[in-house]
């Protein structure tokens, strides 16, 4: 099959483009879309700022797998950086979807990325797909961000949202910046730690994003997050477990308010999310505990 893949440079797109790739020529055809002139043959030119698609270059594809788009956690937010985060993920959506549109043969299938943020916090109650979006910053961006890919949807691609959870891998993302901390015997719980985290280890995810292309009845949202959430101040007893080290410390709202500014909320917020359609669709997750996942992310 060919493959057209956004976000192919970070943490999960990477993932992704190797998992496809393997197996040498059993493996897929992979196009990787980037931001600058291509330098090769694998290379499709784009600029989402710019709204921009070389749509010759998806000629062919069966599938479309966008994961761009600005890391919400990367840096303190600012207006502007809001902004940006918006902009990376909505534009970029909006352009993507119009290209696979303008094709005389689209895809099949178009996995537009997106995350549990949807749903806001959710406190103890756990959700589904079925769930509304939530309120504030987060919620507002993916909902215009899933809504970006109506054109693809109209042109007939079945299209699906991976509503993506916190992915335990080493290498980068959120639970990235955590195991040096752990390692250093300086990890412990967020604010009073009770707050839920739904999380997937780096394999899982992958698996999940290949499931969802090949599963014609999957559609619409779809949550990427393990069978069970857990709580932060269990999330760390599992870091601390799994690592060997102490977990005594505690971060205190304030000192998470100072240095995250308006995402510390996000961070300090719960979010009980369960992949229902994953489970119903026959998904198996390799690594359904955190201990598991974190294990992974260390081999």
């Amino acid at each position: 099959m060919r493959i057209a893949v956004t976000g192919a440079g970070g943490l999960i797109g990477s993932a992704l483009v190797r998992s496809l790739r393997a197996g040498g020529t059993a493996g897929h055809e992979v196009v990787r879309l980037v931001r600058r002139a291509p330098r090769a043959a694998d290379e499709v030119r784009w600029d989402p700022a710019r709204q921009y698609v070389d749509a010759a270059g998806l000629i062919g594809c069966e599938a479309v797998v966008h994961l761009a788009g600005a890391g919400v956690g990367d840096r303190r937010w600012s207006e502007a950086y809001k902004k940006e985060i918006r902009d990376s993920r909505v534009l970029g959506t909006a352009a993507l979807a119009e290209a696979l549109a303008s094709l005389e043969e689209p895809p099949r299938v178009l996995v537009c990325g997106s995350a549990i943020g949807y749903y806001g916090d959710t406190g103890d109650r756990a959700v589904d797909e079925s769930a509304p979006p939530g309120a504030g910053f987060l919620p507002g961006v993916c909902e215009e961000w899933e809504a970006a890919a109506a054109p693809a949807e109209e042109a007939g691609v079945r299209v699906a949202f991976a509503r993506t959870g916190l992915v335990v891998a080493r290498e980068g993302g959120a639970w990235g910046r955590l195991f040096p901390l752990f390692r250093a015997g300086l990890g412990g719980r967020l604010g009073s730690g009770r707050q839920f985290w739904s999380f997937i280890s780096l394999q899982d995810e992958i698996a999940a994003l290949r499931h969802i292309v090949d599963t014609d009845t999957l559609s619409g949202p779809v949550n990427l997050t393990a069978p069970e959430p857990l709580t932060n101040r269990e999330v760390t007893a599992a870091m601390g477990r799994v690592l060997h080290r102490p977990t005594l410390l505690t971060v205190p709202p304030v000192a998470l308010r100072v240095y995250l500014g308006e995402f510390a909320e996000d961070v300090l917020g719960s979010q009980r999310v369960v992949p229902r359609k994953l489970l119903e669709s026959g998904f198996t997750f390799s690594h359904p505990s955190v201990d598991e996942a974190i294990r992974a992310a260390l081999a």
